[in-house]
């Protein structure tokens, strides 16, 4: 799964690299430490345009009614996003892709403790989480008021299975058009595991066990 996740890319840094206009309310970076419900940046394409654009972490069905009334669907499964009815007409209708420098797994030691690690593309470059979106609001306190998101995961293999069973859909650039629907279908082809040796990760300290914690020290090697 993909449950914690940092992002250090600028604004227009993202919105360049995407060919995407950016929102002037974007969540603010960098961050080191996302959490689910927190605000984070995605790319949509409607009409032969790209957005850069807010949403909650955590899709929220439109028969919810309240962002409580369920589960908190941060997390797709590639395997049962196409026919899941929380997810289904977003699979077919708004996929988007939520940028990130790298994400968080947790494996236990023998005593049970969780030890972070920490997971980034081995070139260095930005990764594209595979995603998708629901508008969703109601009057009262629990107003989400705009989109919520959810990204895709699939089987891990090759290095992320050491740690994990499941990993984040990270798109390759040639593929983002396909899954964003500018480019007719064949999306599901793109719902894979990264291929070997294309992520690397190291342990970091447990201060990120906290969703509290923040900073780029979250991110460096554990010393040994």
């Amino acid at each position: 799964m993909c449950g914690r996740f940092a992002i250090t890319l600028p604004d227009e840094a993202m919105a360049q690299l995407f060919g995407a206009t950016p929102s002037n309310d974007l969540p603010e970076v960098p961050r080191y430490n996302v959490c689910p419900t927190t605000q984070v940046a995605a790319v949509t394409s409607a009409e032969g345009a790209r957005r850069l654009r807010p949403m909650r972490w955590g899709l929220v069905p439109h028969w919810y009614k309240s962002p409580t009334d369920g589960p908190l669907l941060i997390n797709a499964r590639a395997e049962t996003v196409a026919e899941k009815p929380a997810f289904r007409a977003a699979c077919r209708e708004r996929r988007c892709i939520v940028p990130a420098s790298g994400f968080y797994e947790w494996t236990k030691d023998g005593e049970g403790n969780r030890l972070p690690w920490y997971i980034t593309r081995t070139d260095g470059a930005p990764m594209a989480f595979a995603a998708i979106w629901q508008d969703w609001s109601r009057e009262g306190e629990d107003k989400v008021d705009g989109p919520t998101v959810a990204i895709v995961t699939t089987a891990a293999t090759h290095e992320m299975a050491e740690i994990h069973h499941r990993t984040p859909v990270i798109l390759e650039p040639d593929d983002w058009a396909k899954w964003l629907g500018e480019e007719g279908k064949g999306a599901a082809t793109l719902m894979t595991p990264p291929q070997a040796g294309a992520v690397r990760m190291w342990r970091v300290g447990r201060e990120v066990n906290s969703n509290r914690a923040s900073g780029a020290s979250l991110v460096e090697p554990l010393e040994a």
